[in-house]
């Protein structure tokens, strides 16, 4: 079986369909390579071909290149990337010249690219490279580079091409940020040249009658010069000092892969082309061989992809949901009315008011409302989606639901009443779920006549936003309840993990210590100035305070004393509750009240730090390094990560990782807390933590299970994620 055929018409245009077997989406490999080239080579050969068309035999044209032979290749070493790359440059190049003379650039044949969808990655470089690209009228199709977005950059001849095409500055939110266009779009911004409603029709026809001229790209021909200018031209030189104070900016200096890229770009647009691609192709071997790209690829692609597709999925029936009940219309509630719908469930919204319940479902017409403003959603699709939610405070209404989830006040006792009320009505083969953030699974199960039926699902706000959901597994909850939900999960489009009960389940158990050593640092005197940046230059989204604001101080005062009830004597948080304590006090709660560690305006944006701060915890005269910052923040997270891996809350590290990086924004350019610990090394990583215990205490004394792998000369993704892979 082949991954390209060729089929050659009468009037003498060869269509050269890609469609690999087996898979939904083609994927580039190196044997398809080779038999794409010999298929180019056949019909330039042939004196009855007059032009050469590539489409695809599936719905979209391309996914990307095959991520098996990326790692395949770096298997084989520095040198064995760099041909590979190499290798198809040359038949990129072998397409866009066509067999013209290298002079005249004279007698080449045409060929033409018809995308029927999506196409990303390979799946836009390839296409690229031929003289004109027509894609289908199909709204739903995204054009784009998106590689930036896993640890990678364009490296098939992408960056080099686009930027020639479109100049540094109009190929920059492709390559640097990742975006994806419709067809329609994407021919207004210059990534296709036609939108057709049969593009393998349009493409054949343009064939049939292109001259020479139309072959020659201009940056083969005679006199080209670079839109926007070249770096040494007055604009150009201005367009890359920006690009250049944009980018590290943006990333830090954490993420190579966005300074590589625009290496290549400033380097290869002071060369012939041909040398710009071997500049390219250098780069890209660069940051293909750095760890980051590893962790990044194997965390953001390959684990995710495998976690949403059901990798730890218990034996069981289709679980498919087809009527959801939800009990509580606050954001939460209202929030998960709005993604199932959106996925086509039939949702009953319940409260016990009927205006709450309304204002619940209200909350989808505004989200909808939006997306209509941006274009994004029509009139016709408010309705439909509305139509699926029915806002109510009957508890009758859930006859039939397979599917409950309760988003309920943080309660035991209120949880415990509609539980009880929801489990008289619903069918008795039902699923149960509550959604909470910080209560034992095990405890609010004893409410449910059924605990095998009863799970856990943790939503992050705001639902319509946030990728991950944690599924948590109660001491009896049971394999088809789990499969349930994550059927349930991947049906709204988000990215499951499951973990095992324990307080706090994983993601809070992580992030609660990051943000309290932020707390922790301000007490001590630390500049809050240099504990945000310290954060933000190791990759993370938000700086600790920041993350508190956002997420509001009275709540981390709730978990505080529960916790400490809890704990009693053991509670190890007193000097981060003497801070938090305060700010309530002051009724500085974060951004919701417009005062917190930072002050407001009053649109809600941030101003820069309360004056206060100086005079309640004074910054000492001397600071410490900011490399020591860092790692209080960083082991913080990552020892927590895995003690919950050691205790068995965690069962899988590739869903440690995934929903580190998608829970709360561990640097992804690590991807993720085990993955930066394989990249330090377990030895080193001890020895670190070691010094940190000495220093600031026992929450950073080095799990025994990370010992035990220093000892053994072990790392996470040697020892365990190839036994779950």
């Amino acid at each position: 079986m082949t991954d390209f055929t060729m089929r050659k018409d009468a009037d003498g245009v060869a269509i050269i369909t890609w469609d690999v077997p087996g898979k939904s989406m083609n994927v580039l490999s190196l044997d398809g390579a080779a038999e794409l080239g010999a298929l180019i080579d056949d019909a330039l050969a042939d004196e009855a071909v007059k032009g050469i068309v590539v489409t695809s035999g599936k719905k979209d044209f391309a996914a990307g290149m095959d991520l098996n032979v990326i790692a395949a290749m770096k298997d084989g070493g520095t040198q064995a990337v760099f041909d590979g790359i190499m290798s198809l440059h040359h038949l990129l190049r072998k397409i866009e010249l066509a067999g013209m003379d290298p002079k005249t650039k004279k007698g080449g044949k045409p060929i033409a690219s018809a995308l029927p969808g999506t196409a990303l990655g390979i799946g836009l470089e390839l296409p690229l490279a031929t003289h004109r690209i027509f894609a289908a009228e199909n709204p739903k199709a995204r054009i784009g580079l998106p590689e930036i977005m896993v640890g990678i950059f364009p490296g098939g001849g992408g960056t080099t091409r686009l930027v020639r095409k479109l100049g540094a500055m109009g190929a920059a939110p492709f390559l640097l940020e990742g975006k994806l266009s419709d067809p329609a779009k994407a021919k207004a911004a210059g990534l296709v040249d036609e939108v057709a409603a049969d593009p393998v029709a349009a493409a054949r026809d343009w064939v049939l009658k292109a001259s020479d001229s139309d072959l020659v790209k201009p940056w083969d021909a005679k006199g080209y010069k670079m839109p926007g200018g070249e770096p040494y031209h007055p604009a150009g030189f201005m367009t890359f000092v920006g690009a250049s104070a944009m980018v590290h900016g943006k990333t830090l200096g954490v993420y190579p892969a966005a300074k590589a890229l625009l290496a290549a770009v400033y380097e290869g647009a002071m060369v012939p082309f041909d040398t710009a691609l071997r500049i390219e192709a250098r780069w890209f071997t660069n940051v293909l061989m750095n760890p980051s790209s590893t962790a990044m690829i194997r965390s953001l692609f390959i684990n995710k992809e495998a976690l949403e597709k059901g990798a730890n999925r218990p034996e069981a029936p289709d679980q498919t949901v087809k009527k959801l009940g939800i009990l509580g219309a606050g954001m939460m509630g209202a929030g998960i009315a709005y993604v199932s719908a959106m996925a086509g469930i039939e949702v009953v919204l319940i409260d016990a008011a009927q205006d709450s319940a309304d204002r619940g479902k209200a909350h989808s017409a505004e989200l909808l409302d939006k997306a209509i403003s941006r274009r994004k959603a029509t009139e016709e699709k408010k309705a439909e989606v509305l139509s699926r939610i029915t806002a109510t405070t009957d508890y009758a209404a859930l006859a039939g639901c397979d599917l409950v989830v309760e988003a309920v006040f943080e309660d035991p006792k209120v949880k415990a009443e509609v539980t009880a009320k929801a489990e008289a009505v619903i069918p008795p083969d039902a699923i149960f779920a509550t959604n909470t953030s910080t209560l034992p699974i095990s405890d609010l199960a004893k409410a449910s006549a059924r605990p095998d039926q009863f799970i856990g699902i943790h939503f992050f706000s705001p639902v319509d936003k946030m990728l991950l959901v944690e599924i948590i597994k109660g001491h009896e909850t049971g394999p088809r309840a789990v499969a349930k939900a994550l059927d349930f999960v991947r049906q709204i489009r988000k990215t499951p993990i499951v973990v095992n009960d324990a307080r706090f389940f994983y993601a809070n158990r992580c992030i609660i210590p990051y943000i309290n050593e932020g707390i922790r640092m301000v007490a001590e005197g630390v500049s809050p100035v240099l504990i945000e940046n310290a954060a933000k230059m190791m990759g993370m989204p938000l700086g600790p305070l920041q993350l508190v604001d956002e997420t509001s101080i009275d709540l981390g005062v709730k978990i505080a004393k529960a916790t400490k009830a809890a704990m009693g004597d053991a509670y190890p948080d007193g000097a981060v509750d003497a801070v938090i304590f305060k700010f309530a006090e002051l009724g500085r709660l974060g951004r919701k009240t417009k005062a917190g560690f930072y002050d407001y305006n009053e649109a809600g944006k941030r101003q820069g730090f309360w004056s206060g701060l100086a005079t309640e915890w004074p910054e000492a005269d001397s600071q410490p390094e900011l490399t020591e910052i860092q790692r209080r923040l960083m082991f913080a997270q990552s020892l927590e990560a895995v003690r919950a891996l050691q205790d068995g809350v965690l069962e899988d590290i590739r869903e440690g990782d995934v929903g580190a990086i998608l829970g709360w924004g561990f640097a992804p350019w690590s991807g993720g807390p085990f993955g930066w610990l394989d990249m330090l090394g377990a030895p080193r990583a001890v020895e670190i933590a070691e010094d940190l215990a000495a220093k600031f205490g026992p929450r950073f004394a080095a799990p025994q299970l990370l010992r035990d792998m220093a000892a053994k000369g072990e790392s996470f993704y040697g020892k365990t994620a190839r036994k779950a892979a």
